[in-house]
């Protein structure tokens, strides 16, 4: 799925069956689902799933663990908002 498309899906009330689960995990976040994209990003080894993790636990106040994950992912805590955050992994994670 490509960007563009994936933005679209947001206005929708369950994300698109074809997404893979760490698309499913960041839908879920961009739309205030914070229980269910945890849920989700758990299903998610490597790198990727360890940012998402990280982002999740930024969110949701908890930085030591936040630092915990954003490390495992190889990754500085970003200065960017939560919502530049999420572009910055949509656009890494999709075929804009």
């Amino acid at each position: 799925m490509d960007a563009a498309s994936f933005r679209t899906s947001l206005t929708a009330s369950e994300p698109p069956a074809e997404l893979d689960p760490l698309l499913q995990a960041l839908w879920y976040a961009w739309n205030g689902h914070w229980e269910k994209s945890h849920d989700a990003v758990n299903a998610c080894p490597g790198p990727d799933g360890s940012w998402l993790h990280g982002h999740l636990h930024r969110e949701e106040g908890d930085l030591d663990n936040a630092k915990y994950w954003y490390r495992k992912a190889g990754r500085p805590r970003p200065d960017q908002s939560l919502e530049e955050e999420r572009e910055s992994m949509l656009d890494a994670w999709t075929n804009n």
